[in-house]
């Protein structure tokens, strides 16, 4: 598959959205299953609290990522050599007529 968004460095605004999203609902039912083996000690709340606390360090990650790349500078990209070839006559015209101008 060939999809703009599955390349780093593009559609980086969703793909932080996502996992943001992904965080903060991770963090919410770590905190209920936390305060819910707190008042009923049952084991699989305690594994299940664990088990998203993991998944908020691994969401934490992946937020700091797409943070981190949308911080990068962007780099201008070179100009091909069609463009230059397109604007060359008009550079040069412009170069010889305020050359007549100014003689």
């Amino acid at each position: 598959m060939d999809l703009k968004v599955l390349k780093c460095g593009n559609c980086e605004e969703l793909k932080l959205g996502v996992h943001a999203m992904a965080l903060g609902l991770a963090a919410l039912c770590g905190l209920y299953n936390a305060a819910a083996w707190l008042s009923r000690r049952e084991q699989h709340l305690a594994v299940n609290t664990v088990l998203y606390a993991a998944l908020i360090a691994f969401e934490q990650q992946h937020v700091s990522h797409h943070i981190a790349e949308l911080r990068r500078p962007q780099s201008a990209p070179e100009p091909s050599t069609s463009v230059i070839a397109e604007v060359a006559p008009a550079v040069a015209v412009a170069v010889i007529a305020a050359t007549g101008i100014a003689a």
